[in-house]
């Protein structure tokens, strides 16, 4: 029997119920009713017509009613609105364009009416300098506007998807921005943990934010408008985008039997099927199921639609077909930044009472050694039972691929077991051989499996810390760049050795940059039989929290790039390329180059460890240069830094410093990864300025061998002593697992394929940065070991010198 279907509304929902329908059955009469002139558009891409990133108008339009006429038969009908729907008739009153109206049977009726943007009664709203963005002729408008070239300040209000992506585009058309929001933060998908890192972009580009404020009132002065803000803050501008969400576009059906949710949104059933069996619906008008929670919610993205048009389509012609619940995937991107997240955040669950759990990772998106290797940070979280929830993802390189993964596995029913397991495609430009996602599956199975216990950043803000001992496990260089306040520092390459210096009936909440090197000294200290805990995240996630965006006008004409002096920075001695190095690499680099050049010269550096950007700030107060300026360009950061500072800096600087400022340490292990940890520590003071002087004694004395034989006499013991010790540094075994040498062999890969300069290039950047390196003359006398074995640029010294330098010292370690 022929079927007559009338479709309400085209775009994403309304065109793919057509075409499915069509693909299904030649014979249906399919009406397909658009109030618009466009019945298929890439609403999506508005905003980046309107900043010029797609040049060609034509290119929105996905389908024109002609060709989607002359392909699936359809009879579409533009400037066609319904107003009115009889359930019992089975008729729908249309009005045309030229307002006349007229009824029109069905056999099924499909609604796919969409949303209209939110209009508060807010006093001044109907301004003409005040717009919406939904379609094609609300993009013309704006776009005209702009192109005018008379707009010098606009205003955003919303931070959502839409009111991001016009502020960005706005921003790059040279119109100085305000994005206004009244929530605490942008972005409502993602957690604050997490949206503060797309604000401290948008900040970073020159769009100024004002959150968790609302607007009051509009008022149309001659040449702009006044938004009066509820904090009694007043901002003018030219153009006003209004941005604040949409609303069901449902008005004509609320007189009709169609059940309606309390904000007019459709209610539906699996099949999509309204309580009136012919009627279906679909796309942003209609209530869904939650997938992960199963509590109802809405959704207005496209990606749902489509496949709810399939699925009516499907039903319709007897096809059993269900939409099983929305899980909300979403990205954005934001200047250089990408963001995506699926699933529930902390907030939906904590609102609806459901138990769960949360990690933090900050991966490289491919492998590190590869250029342009970049970190991405990645949320997940979790029940008690592996569970996955949700997740969120930030980054410049290769969010959405994670995401989308885990989006996978969790519309698959899986677990974070199953995200260790996961085979995902590895070469060094496009991942790591544990990706990203198998590093989230990897931490959070620790914390389920009882291997670690963790804490948020979110978490630690409100903890009693009565009994706690709060210890930075970084090395000594990232400790004195920005630590957390109370925190003590001791590097998790030596914590072993400095378990004395803990209280056991006191927790430990342990963090570093990231939360790798938390997680083993967590490791270390509960098997030492201490109460641990890891900040998941580290340092990166808790320092976000900090972030605040200027919330007053004179932000207004601040520029986003961060000129520190009035020098031109295009005037450079030297040229330094860090990019691909992680901390504290670029810093130790820097120092090396600042140490050749003389008073006066500028050093160009480019960098891409996003940690760099404040690095540097840091690095060049506390070892009085010059930052003459600092850029961030997306994920590649330029600073100039000129060496030394005007005599005035430097005698102020000087007189707050401490007379005892040296550092010494004691080396006896001849273990590779303890002498690792001295060269990093000691290059690290170094380059933070600090005079450093290294005593090996006995065992550490085979730190400093030379590789080959050398001809020299010895007696008996000595010659005994040479023949059962390492010669050098590549000879040296690890203290714990060394594995008959595999471990050594294992360690030093990983140090390689992470960047992180070998023992040997530690040893050599010490003697090229002055680093004193002593051999203890006495334990070289026990153990037969002559001067010309040992490397270049070793003194031979005694107790004595030690001991004088130690004097002299802030900070004296033993390993």
């Amino acid at each position: 029997m022929k079927k007559k279907i009338i479709i309400v509304g085209g775009v994403a929902g309304g065109a793919s119920t057509a075409a499915r329908l069509r693909r299904l059955d030649e014979s249906a009469e399919i009406v397909m009713l658009e109030k618009g002139e466009y019945i298929s558009f890439a609403n999506c891409g508005l905003p980046y017509y309107i900043g010029e990133k797609i040049k060609d108008r034509e290119k929105l339009i996905v389908q024109t009613p002609e060709n989607m006429m002359a392909r699936f038969n359809l009879d579409i009908r533009t400037n066609s609105e319904a107003i009115k729907v009889d359930t019992v008739n089975n008729t729908v009153k249309i009005k045309n364009k030229l307002g006349e109206t007229y009824d029109e049977t069905y056999d099924y009726l499909v609604l796919s009416p969409g949303a209209k943007p939110i209009k508060p009664p807010i006093p001044g709203i109907n301004s003409e300098r005040i717009l919406t963005l939904r379609n094609i002729p609300d993009t013309d408008k704006i776009k005209k506007i702009v192109a005018s070239n008379t707009i010098k300040n606009a205003v955003v209000i919303g931070g959502g998807f839409i009111g991001i992506e016009m502020a960005e585009n706005l921003n790059e058309q040279g119109i100085d921005v305000t994005l206004i929001e009244a929530a605490p933060h942008i972005l409502a998908p993602f957690d604050s943990d997490m949206s503060v890192i797309a604000e401290k972009e948008m900040m970073d580009n020159g769009v100024n934010l004002i959150l968790g404020d609302a607007v009051e009132s509009f008022k149309d002065e001659l040449e702009y408008t006044e938004i009066l803000l509820k904090s009694g803050l007043k901002i003018e501008a030219d153009l006003i985008i209004l941005s604040i969400g949409v609303a069901p576009d449902t008005s004509f059906i609320e007189n009709s039997s169609i059940e309606l949710s309390s904000k007019g949104h459709i209610i539906v059933d699996s099949h999509m099927k309204t309580n009136v069996n012919n009627i279906f619906a679909l796309g942003d008008a209609v209530q869904l199921t939650d997938f992960i929670n199963g509590e109802k919610t809405v959704l207005a993205l496209a990606g749902p639609a489509n496949k709810q048009g399939r699925i009516v389509a499907d039903n319709i012609c007897s096809i059993d077909s269900s939409f099983k619940g929305a899980q909300g995937t979403s990205i954005i991107k934001i200047f250089a930044l990408t963001a995506a997240s699926t699933g529930n955040n902390e907030r939906t669950l904590t609102r609806l009472g459901i138990p769960y759990k949360v990690i933090y990772v900050h991966p490289f998106a491919h492998a590190s050694y590869y250029p342009a290797a970049l970190p991405l940070s990645l949320k997940l979280i979790f029940n008690g039972d592996g569970k996955i929830l949700g997740a969120q993802s930030i980054g410049y390189d290769g969010v959405d691929k994670r995401i989308d993964v885990i989006a996978s596995v969790i519309r698959l029913g899986g677990t974070v077991h199953d995200l260790t397991e996961l085979e995902l495609s590895y070469a060094p430009p496009f991942s790591s051989a544990k990706d990203p996602v198998n590093m989230a599956g990897f931490t959070a199975e620790n914390v389920l499996n009882g291997l670690s216990d963790v804490i948020t950043p979110s978490e630690l803000v409100i903890y009693d810390m009565t009994d706690v001992i709060l210890v930075d496990v970084r090395s000594e260089i990232e400790f004195a760049n920005g630590h957390l306040e109370g925190a003590m520092n001791l590097p998790v390459d030596n914590l072993r050795e400095n378990l004395s210096s803990l209280d056991k009936n006191k927790e430990i909440i342990v963090y570093c940059q990231v939360g790798i090197r938390g997680y083993i000294a967590e490791r270390i200290l509960r098997q030492n039989g201490f109460k641990s805990k890891n900040l998941t995240g580290g340092y990166k996630t808790m320092s976000m929290l900090n972030f605040k965006p200027k919330n007053n006008s004179a932000a207004l004409s601040e520029v986003a790039t961060t000129t520190l002096t009035q020098s031109d920075p295009k005037n450079f001695d030297d040229v330094l390329d860090a990019c691909g190095l992680c901390c504290p690499g670029p810093l130790m680099q820097v120092k090396a180059s600042i140490d050749t050049m003389s008073d006066g010269k500028i050093l160009k550096v480019n960098a891409t460890d996003p940690g760099f950007y404040e690095d540097i700030k840091a690095w060049c107060s506390k070892t009085n240069n010059t930052l003459v300026n600092l850029e961030r360009a997306g994920a590649n950061i330029t600073a100039y830094i000129k060496k030394g500072k005007v005599k005035s800096d430097i005698s102020e600087i000087n007189s707050s410093l401490p007379m005892r400022d040296n550092k010494t340490m004691v080396v006896f292990s001849g273990d590779l990864d303890k002498a690792i940890a001295s060269f990093i520590i000691a290059n690290g003071a170094a380059s933070m300025g600090k005079k450093v002087t290294m005593f090996f004694t006995f065992w550490g004395l085979n730190i400093l061998r030379k590789p080959e034989s050398v001809p020299v006499k010895k007696d008996f013991i000595g010659k005994m002593f040479g023949i059962m010790m390492p010669r050098g540094s590549k000879k040296l075994k690890l203290s714990k697992m060394n594995m008959m040498g595999m471990g050594a062999k294992m360690i030093r890969m990983v140090m390689k394929n992470n960047n992180v300069s070998s023992l040997e290039d530690l040893i050599k950047a010490a003697v090229d940065s002055g680093i004193e390196i002593v051999a203890c003359q006495m334990s070289m006398d026990v153990m037969g070991i002559k001067k010309e074995e040992l490397i270049d640029g070793v003194k031979i010294g005694g107790v004595g010198y030690y001991l004088g330098e130690a004097e002299d010292a802030n900070v004296n370690l033993f390993i």
